[in-house]
Formats: structure tokens, C-alpha cells, sequence
């Protein structure tokens, strides 16, 4: 079956940096695009970034770009975001979605704060 699991959060000062990874497994990753999604207290899931199967082509919300990066290991079956420049309307659960037969399937999230 399906399964992504989301590591990588933490606390972080302003500033800071931090990188997630998603692994995945029960689907054929290289194939399928995949996404971060995050969501913060009282706020809507929202969409952070996208990268595409096997050409890996990225696209980023406007409130990440320049600051996050996805890219994806189809070797190792994971995806990543890389988190620079962190500000505290970035703190929230940070979740894995990949799209398969159809359906969508997310990780459980990791927890990122920012925080001084």
C-alpha cells in the first residue's frame, strides 16, 4: 500500500534553515509527481511546492519561491524541501502528497516552528 513518511521538522530561528524528506513506497515514485503541502494552526492546507516525475519540474507558491526548494531521489524513492530562510508565518505541519490511481495520499506531517 501507499505509504509517505514526512522527517525532517524541528525548531528553527528566524533566518534558519531546515530540510524535510518524504519517503515513499507502494507506488511507482519516479512516475508520479508529488507534493508539499503545509498547514498552520486555524489556517486551510496550502499547496508549497510541486515537482513533476521523471523531468523533476518544479513549481512553488509565490509566498516560498526563492526561499524553498523540492527536488526528489527516484533512487531512493524520496522527495525533499529544503527550507531557507525561515520566517515564523512559515511554522506549521508539513506534509507529503503524492497522487496515485486516482486518489490522494498524504503522510501524517512533521512540525516545523520558528522561533527565537
Amino acid at each position: 500500500q501507499v505509504q509517505l513518511v514526512e522527517s525532517g521538522g524541528g525548531l528553527v530561528q528566524p533566518e534558519g534553515s531546515l530540510r524535510l524528506s518524504c519517503a515513499a513506497s507502494g507506488f511507482t515514485f519516479s512516475r508520479t509527481p508529488m507534493n508539499w503541502y503545509r498547514q498552520a494552526p486555524g489556517k486551510e492546507r496550502e499547496l508549497v511546492a510541486f515537482i513533476s516525475g521523471i523531468l523533476a519540474l518544479a513549481k512553488y507558491a509565490d509566498f516560498v519561491k526563492n526561499r524553498f526548494t523540492i527536488s526528489r531521489d527516484n533512487a531512493k524513492n524520496t522527495v525533499y524541501l529544503q527550507m531557507n530562510s525561515l520566517q515564523p508565518e512559515d511554522a506549521a505541519v508539513y506534509y507529503c502528497n503524492a497522487p496515485v490511481g486516482g486518489m490522494d495520499y498524504w503522510g501524517k506531517g512533521t512540525l516545523v516552528t520558528v522561533s527565537s
